[in-house]
């Protein structure tokens, strides 16, 4: 794999059949290293290689593999409570066993970083579902230990200071943070500036994404993602601050536009504008 340098630019994408094809239509946004998402669906077995020759033809470098899971659906708060990650008592052991899995393939792609949504996590300790999540986190850090990996929760569903205590509780070392700026929007969880400074100790990895905030009207509402700089970020003074505080990874953009060319758009736009940004 390519080594990469710090704040290089990079774009979250997800696997489709062809490897090849797949990241050179990511190196065609202007970029050469990223996240690989893997979805519920994709068949990870008989890959691999394909994966390994791709990137080595492309010269293209993976930070972190990401794993999604069939049936998550982000409609809505309490959608995203229901559905999402781990919380769901009845796809538990099936998505735990699907994680060690992706991990294990991002493993022979020599990627030393995971990540994804583990869900919901209550407020209070004594909620029995936080310590069902204290169990799986645990479970899968022990995992991706033995595989010399981090296993990186992304923010978002919970308030920063709720997230520290259950990093803190979890107590693994390789339990680290993907941090994702706009869904602290988007769920209006806290101000991703402020939880820059909670959760700085342990974030390997971040996303450059943008949005607005909830409605003020429907508390089961989430706000709608933006393109880079079009939301509430404040894209500028987030990359001053990741600058700030010493942060040697990549800056991923994510861009969940459905349709393909915008999002395409879009990302190449982020390029520019994370470049202007980026310069000393």
């Amino acid at each position: 794999m390519q080594n990469v340098k710090a704040l290089e630019i990079g774009v979250m994408f997800w696997a489709r059949e062809n490897a090849l094809e797949t990241l050179r239509r990511v190196k065609a946004l202007g970029v050469e290293c990223g996240q690989l998402g893997i979805s519920g669906e994709y068949p990870i077995g008989g890959n691999t290689q394909d994966w390994l020759d791709a990137l080595r033809i492309e010269r293209f470098a993976l930070a972190t593999v990401v794993s999604s899971y069939t049936g998550e659906s982000y409609a809505d708060f309490p959608t995203v409570v229901r559905t999402v990650g781990f919380a769901p008592l009845r796809t538990r052991a099936e998505r735990i066993a699907r994680t060690k899995y992706v991990a294990d393939f991002a493993s022979q792609l020599s990627v030393n970083s995971l990540a994804c949504h583990v869900g919901f996590v209550p407020e209070d300790r004594a909620d029995p579902a936080y310590q069902d999540m204290l169990h799986v986190v645990r479970e899968i850090c022990d995992h991706t230990a033995g595989l010399n990996q981090t296993f990186a929760m992304e923010t978002g569903q919970e308030p920063p200071a709720v997230l520290l205590r259950f990093l803190k509780d979890v107590d693994r070392h390789n339990l680290k943070i993907n941090f994702d700026p706009a869904n602290l929007i988007l769920y209006g969880t806290g101000d991703p500036l402020e939880a820059l400074d909670v959760l700085a100790p342990y974030i390997v990895s971040v996303h450059c994404k943008d949005g607005d905030y909830p409605p003020v009207d429907n508390p089961n509402a989430l706000g709608n993602e933006r393109p880079l700089g079009k939301g509430g970020v404040n894209i500028p003074a987030f990359i001053a601050k990741l600058k700030g505080i010493g942060y040697g990874g990549i800056l991923c953009i994510e861009r969940e536009e459905p349709d393909e060319q915008k999002r395409e758009a879009d990302i190449r736009e982020a390029v520019k504008l994370l470049k202007a940004l980026r310069a000393p």
